[in-house]
């Protein structure tokens, strides 16, 4: 009984100071900050990338990543509707510079609406590999229409793109996408691209704009390091 009072004694006694030891490290430490919005979409887009390369039914996604110009990764992008459809989502955009490294992101939203035989729900993550300047050039712009601006090659799920196209790079962007959930008809031909231009203040500074960050590169926030580096 008093070896067994003693050990609680001394288990308590650790314990009070292993707490006082570590306060003083935890209070400067500080808080755990949560991921801002524009943060979480990077780290989001990251996983994505990394998942889809890392899967065998999209086994040819790092060799048209490898030949591109640009990405703008949708870590999920949403659909929904009867009768009258639609889609969104927000991602990042990066291009290749001449040196063959990745720019940091800018942040764009898709957008699309439509009107036909559809119904369900579906919920996507989707891998836009830019193959073209061109397909740069017209996502820079103000504003960025899915096969009007630049041509687009859409794969089935869980193969990225057909076969037949995987060898000659004939579009603009090829899409590989992974879906949870059924929905039928519409497709993201006519979709559109835009700036969000608050996130991409919120993760720089007032007055990033793509261009000047993934161009010019004039701004850089190291919290993006791991998706740049992560890119073939």
């Amino acid at each position: 009984m008093i070896a067994s009072a003693t050990l609680r004694t001394a288990s308590r006694f650790h314990a009070r100071l292993a707490a006082l030891l570590l306060a003083p490290l935890l209070a400067w430490a500080g808080p755990v900050q949560a991921e801002t919005e524009p943060e979480a979409l990077v780290t989001e887009a990251r996983l994505t990338v990394d998942r889809l390369m890392a899967d065998k039914d999209f086994f040819e996604l790092p060799k048209f990543i490898r030949g591109a110009k640009g990405i703008y990764i949708v870590p999920q992008l949403v659909k929904g509707g009867f009768i009258i459809g639609a889609e969104g989502g927000t991602g990042v955009f990066l291009a290749r510079g001449t040196d063959g490294s990745w720019s940091p992101p800018a942040f764009y939203t898709l957008g699309a609406g439509s009107i036909g035989l559809q119904i369900g729900g579906e919920v996507k993550e989707v891998v836009f590999v830019l193959m073209s300047d061109k397909a740069v050039d017209a996502i820079l712009s103000s504003e960025f229409k899915l096969g009007a601006d630049a041509s687009i090659s859409v794969g089935p799920m869980g193969r990225g793109v057909e076969a037949s196209r995987t060898t000659d790079f004939t579009s603009d962007i090829y899409a590989f996408s992974k879906s949870v959930g059924l929905f039928g008809g519409g497709a993201l031909e006519g979709a559109k691209i835009f700036e969000r231009t608050s996130l991409n203040h919120e993760y720089y500074a007032l007055g990033a704009t793509p261009k000047n960050i993934v161009i010019d590169r004039k701004f850089t926030n190291t919290q993006a390091d791991g998706l740049r580096e992560l890119l073939p």
